[in-house]
């Protein structure tokens, strides 16, 4: 590794820090990715989507890795401190949710639940690890994991997901208590409904996107822009007293809560 950069460095605008982002070609990831960028901060991808990844713009590295693979997470830290000299903030970003996850318990493939859970979970536990040993040297750093609004609230044939996802939030908590006192923030953000080609497969199996957009207040689902922009927010240094905790941006979807529709994925 290159010499790490001055203890406490720190920006207020993004500019000239190290972001890596997992899941970085499509859909939040890459909204994210392209919003660093703008800010002039130098952004790492890591994605196994090789076709994806020759159209992101200029200026953002491509890793390729699959992030339930350890050697892989390792691989993609070491290039953006190598690289660059340090990492300022992670994202955790890249999962999966396939259309044959939407079942109830006692029809989910075990073969399935072990691959959402190795990208969902332990994929999150891997960059983690090693992005908080070169942060603790810089005495700064933020850990950003993308949860979701199924990690607060559920539906019936999401056996997975949900709860894989409320775990990413316990993963912030007790990261973010952990290592408060090396100078580093760890937090979640739960989307709700953003227009991603996750999301797309999901209502493909589920149901209309203008059925589910009329169940949020704002009267319709978010745009992969306006998750990046809480994502920019929480790393910055506006955000410095936030940590081990969750940002729910859900265009006021969970504050229905048990007055919503109980089976607000259901196809039926």
């Amino acid at each position: 590794m290159s010499e790490q950069r001055p203890v406490g460095t720190v920006s207020h605008n993004n500019t000239g820090r190290v972001v890596l982002v997992s899941g970085g070609a499509n859909g939040i990831g890459r909204a994210v990715c392209e919003a660093f960028r703008e800010t002039g901060a130098a952004v790492v991808c890591l994605d196994v989507d090789d076709a994806a990844a020759d159209s992101l713009p200029t200026g953002i590295d491509f890793v390729r890795g699959d992030t339930s693979v350890e050697p892989d997470c390792l691989n993609a830290v070491d290039f953006a401190v190598t690289t660059y000299g340090g990492l300022d903030v992670l994202v955790n970003n890249a999962a999966i949710q396939p259309p044959a996850s939407y079942v109830a318990l006692d029809e989910l493939p075990a073969e399935l639940w072990d691959r959402m859970l190795s990208i969902n979970l332990s994929g999150y536990t891997f960059l983690a690890k090693h992005a908080v040993r070169v942060m603790k040297q810089q005495r700064s750093g933020v850990i950003v994991n993308m949860a979701s609004g199924q990690a607060h609230r559920t539906a019936r044939q999401v056996p997975a997901y949900g709860p894989i996802k409320a775990a990413n939030l316990q993963q912030a908590r007790q990261w973010g208590v952990e290592y408060a006192r090396d100078g580093i923030r760890v937090v979640s953000v739960s989307p709700g409904a953003i227009d991603t080609p996750l999301v797309r497969a999901s209502l493909a199996a589920q149901g209309g996107e203008r059925e589910l957009a009329n169940r949020h207040p704002i009267g319709r689902i978010g745009r992969p822009a306006e998750i990046a922009a809480a994502v920019l927010w929480l790393s910055s240094a506006a955000a410095s007293f936030v940590t081990a905790t969750d940002l729910e941006v859900d265009g006021g979807l969970g504050a229905f809560g048990s007055f919503a529709d109980p089976y607000p994925m259901s196809p039926d």
